[in-house]
């Protein structure tokens, strides 16, 4: 995941585990309380059930499984399950962020099964995850199981039997957790359509890959044959993996140390390459490289250490030596997997990489002596020529984020060798305006369409060079609302599509690591790829009764107009985009005092409204969403009417349809709600009197409401609160906790009003 220049300094003042191994800890401020359950006891077992064994879940409380099994029978939560062996791996990331504030790292890592270098490596590797989860770890005590007092028990008793109101079918068991992972392998009834080259790149991601280290085990898959079939029937003729060159180099090279484990990632690229033929899908690399490596990397290395950030140190690109490792290295990748499809490349931000990706190239006393298009034109020379030497019909596709901080990166574009690609994202700088904030877009943006001015200037520099050109884009859904696999923002999409259309490009990246579900969104955009003088119109009928048949079409382009006008209120800002709790929806907890935690980059969203709303007012922020939300609503109403209108050999997918449409309306409607709420609490808390009580007290009825109406759609379809980099955003119990949330404050608000009157 692409983000603002930043880059982990994992290696802060921590406990030590496990030998030498350092966990960061960071500010470590005091863990929030969970004052609605009966002890810290409960709260584990209640966020850990039917996620993890109840055996690490007792080994890590020290308690017996049947005292596990009684805490959570007693709250009400459903029947225990076996759970998968896969959840190690698929749901890591979601057990790491629900017990942040629960326990220490000791603890934590027994209910993981994870060692202290394991948790280590994936705070660091994983997607930014300790960026996700705030650079810090809350100072949690010990949890251990006691026997339960009589007041425990009478508290637990109580969450039974609220659970048992407010969710009265709760041991009815829903779909089951990656339901979907078994419906996309499955090839069955999917159309034999071979992607072809010839109708240009069009390259996606898996939609539920695992982001850090894919190549090492086979049996987390990101693309199956029956996702490769879809995507193929989809248009798409190109996957792409998150790798790392340093762990695909050969055993014993320049640098002995590098390499472990190669063969084996080699090998199972290989497969997936000779898989993905089949279907006329090629497969490309995400290259951000040289990684910078641990400063110890350098003691017998000073003639190529470049600059220093933190404890680790660049590899300088202005040394023959290093220029020649990575050609060396990306020749030694595409011989050994012939077929590989190419590489698109980030060469400035995310990791720290070569010394001008984090534009420190002035500590550098070679790179402070040459221009910054130079430093970064040379890294992808290196690249494209590593890369050509084994494969001359191989895809270079440089992309252009972060060049010059996103500014103009011409003179980078014209110092590319030919064979070179330049992709860049399309809404780039695309100017909106909306609450009263008049802005340009920066990416990630369904809600504003594109394309933006510094796209086009770059893609116009490439083509006037001779160089192909490439448009990323989020098609299904972007951080505006990524728990849901696709937005039905059609009409947006078709005018974003229509103007691309006349552009000369000769590729699309359709997502990042978000968006890579195939959607009626992909079939859209392989319409206009197919048909470029395609009308929005024609393509939107098209689509509409190729999905629900001539008696749904009206109903269908009613509503996906709607869903379209109302994401246009979307306040969109780059810390809006990362920070507010859209991801997260009614799964969000709320305080009756500020917590003092800011919200982090798409992990925990806290109540951090100031972090949430970048330039808009918080009155305007909360309006935005409030207008987006019943706006939605209308959408939802004529969804509803193609439901009753569309043909019975339709109506299947006109009604898993509305469940994601209207999943993606709660997220929103929930926002609205928790914005009014802070709103009121602080002003309450800042001396307003009863009326804002009162606003209080109606937020938190209507996020109750809202947490209620989201569990019936989570338990329908396994996909919503997914996504592939940050896993589940939330499971069910979490919506259920937002309920004991909810009416604890609710309490707390009328003793409040009591003792005011």
């Amino acid at each position: 995941m692409r983000r603002i220049a930043i880059f982990i300094v994992l290696l802060l003042a921590g406990c030590s585990l496990q030998g030498q191994i350092t966990l960061p800890v960071g500010s470590h401020p005091p863990a929030l309380d969970v004052p609605y359950f009966p002890n810290k006891a409960y709260a584990v077992v209640w966020r850990n059930w039917n996620l993890v064994p109840l055996e690490r879940i007792a080994e890590a409380l020290q308690c017996t499984v049947t005292e596990v099994e009684e805490l959570g029978e007693s709250m009400g939560l459903p029947p225990s399950i076996k759970v998968p062996n896969t959840y190690d791996e698929q749901m890591y990331i979601t057990v790491v962020r629900r017990n942040w504030h629960l326990l220490p790292y000791d603890q934590l890592l027994t209910v993981l099964d994870k060692t202290a270098d394991e948790l280590s490596v994936a705070l660091k590797e994983d997607d930014f995850l300790y960026i996700k989860l705030g650079s810090l770890k809350p100072d949690c005590a010990p949890v251990y199981y006691t026997q339960p007092t009589s007041e425990e028990k009478a508290r637990a008793d109580h969450i039974r039997r609220l659970v048992k109101k407010y969710f009265p079918d709760v041991d009815t068991p829903g779909v089951p957790r990656f339901d979907f992972i078994d419906h996309l392998k499955n090839t069955k009834g999917v159309p034999t359509v071979r992607g072809k080259k010839d109708e240009g790149l069009r390259f996606i991601y898996s939609y539920f890959g695992v982001f850090g280290d894919p190549l090492t085990n086979p049996e987390l898959d990101p693309y199956p044959d029956g996702l490769l079939a879809r995507l193929a029937s989809h248009g798409v003729n190109g996957v792409w993996l998150h790798v790392v060159l340093n762990q695909l180099v050969e055993v014993g090279g320049v640098y002995p140390e590098l390499g472990a484990g190669s063969n084996v990632r080699l090998r199972n690229l290989k497969n997936l390459v000779d898989r993905a033929a089949r279907y006329g899908i090629s497969v490309y690399l995400y290259m951000n490289e040289p990684r910078a490596m641990p400063v110890s990397f350098f003691d017998d290395r000073k003639s190529i250490q470049g600059v220093r950030k933190g404890d680790f140190m660049t590899m300088c690109t202005s040394t023959k030596e290093v220029l020649d490792w990575l050609s060396h290295s990306l020749s030694h990748v595409f011989q050994k997997v012939p077929g590989l499809g190419g590489v698109f490349t980030i060469t400035a931000s995310e990791n720290l990489t070569s010394c001008a990706s984090h534009n420190l190239q002035e500590n550098c006393p070679r790179c402070s002596k040459r221009e910054y298009a130079d430093l970064i034109a040379d890294v992808n020379k290196a690249i494209e020529k590593g890369v050509h030497q084994s494969a001359p019909d191989a895809k270079v596709i440089a992309w252009d984020w972060g060049w010059y901080s996103h500014g103009d990166g011409s003179e980078i574009i014209r110092r590319l060798p030919k064979d070179i690609w330049v992709m860049s994202a399309s809404e780039w700088k695309t100017p909106f305006q909306r609450g009263g904030v008049e802005a340009k877009v920066g990416e990630y943006s369904i809600s504003v369409v594109g394309p933006g001015p510094r796209a086009q200037n770059h893609w116009k520099v490439a083509q006037e060079r001779g160089l192909k050109t490439v448009a990323k884009m989020q098609l299904n859904n972007t951080w505006e609302l990524s728990a849901v696999p696709w937005l039905p923002v059609l009409d947006l999409n078709a005018e974003h599509l229509s103007r691309l259309a006349g552009a000369g490009l000769n590729g699309y990246m359709l997502s990042w690591s978000l968006g890579g579900y195939p959607s009626p969104n992909l079939e859209l955009a392989q319409m206009f790829n197919l048909n470029p003088g395609l009308t929005k119109n024609a393509a939107l009928d098209q689509l509409a009764e190729q999905r629900y048949g001539p008696e749904g079409m009206r109903w269908a382009r009613q509503a996906w107009a709607a869903f379209s006008a109302a994401f246009q209120e979307f306040p969109y800002d780059i810390n809006t985009v990362y920070n507010a709790p859209q991801q997260y929806g009614a799964s969000n907890l709320l305080y009756l005092t500020p917590t003092g935690y800011k919200a982090t980059m798409v992990g925990l969203p806290y109540d951090d409204l100031d972090g949430w709303r970048g330039p808009y007012s918080r009155t305007a922020f909360a309006d935005q969403f409030q207008k987006l939300a019943d706006g939605w609503e209308k959408g939802l109403r004529d969804m509803e009417s193609l439901m009753d209108r569309t043909s019975p050999d339709k109506r299947g997918v006109a009604v898993a349809d509305f469940a994601i449409a209207k999943a993606a309306g709660l997220h929103f409607r929930s926002v609205a709600n928790q914005c009014r709420f802070i709103i009121a609490r602080d002003n309450h808390l800042n001396g307003g009197g009863m009326e804002e009580l009162r606003r209080m007290e109606n937020a938190l009825q209507a996020e109750i409401q809202t947490a209620v109406e989201m569990v019936a759609l989570v338990k329908l379809d396994a996909r919503i609160g997914f996504e592939a980099s940050n896993q589940y955003y939330y499971v069910v119990q979490d919506l259920m906790e937002k309920v004991l949330n909810g009416t604890y404050l609710l309490d707390q608000l009328l003793t409040n009003e009591l003792n005011q009157r």
